[in-house]
């Protein structure tokens, strides 16, 4: 019950209050621009500590949905430094990777870890994507989203190390595809 409450906990600061991190932003000494929210990963590693039974996987998945908060707070600051808003569809998302999370922890914490390694390539991909597209000047967001890749990469490579099942290939386009869909949808609402 106490993994449930502070689940729920996670899922309305995620979704309904400032986010604050616990590392400073590394665009804190330049210019400001804008990046995208990330819930996703938060959902996931949030819905994945409450199930597993792994006192050390649960201790870090709940590191990696720390650093992942550190990443809501730094996009927030870009955010507001804009002008801009995040996706009025986060609590949608939110809620979908928590549900996969459950589900992917439920089957076994080879399997949830998996789904970790495939989410975070995809995160990466996606940063990746930011970086060609942003201002060769705008240093302050290459920073953020430089930083926030690298952390991707690590959790996917922690994933990998902690005995990670590499998730079947129709599960991998799925994934692919849902977040095609979600990162094109987030851009527009």
């Amino acid at each position: 019950m106490d993994s449930l409450l502070c689940a729920a906990d996670t899922a309305l600061r995620t979704l309904f209050a400032k986010p604050h991190a616990m590392e400073a932003s590394p665009a804190a000494p330049f210019a400001e621009t804008a990046l995208d929210g990330e819930v996703c990963a938060q959902a996931l590693y949030t819905a994945q500590a409450a199930v597993t039974r792994d006192a050390q996987l649960r201790r870090h998945l709940l590191e990696a949905a720390r650093e992942e908060t550190d990443h809501l707070a730094w996009t927030q600051q870009r955010l507001d430094a804009l002008g801009a808003r995040p996706s009025l569809l986060n609590p949608l998302w939110f809620a979908g990777a928590f549900a996969l999370g459950l589900a992917a922890a439920k089957v076994s914490d080879r399997v949830s870890l998996g789904f970790v390694v495939e989410t975070e390539n995809q995160v990466s991909e996606h940063l990746q994507s930011h970086l060609a597209k942003l201002p060769p000047d705008d240093l302050a967001s290459r920073a953020v989203v430089s930083r926030m890749k690298d952390d991707e990469e690590r959790h996917a490579a922690s994933a990998r190390d902690a005995g990670a099942m590499a998730l079947p290939a129709p599960a991998r386009l799925m994934m692919k595809m849902a977040a095609k869909v979600m990162t094109t949808t987030a851009h527009y609402v």
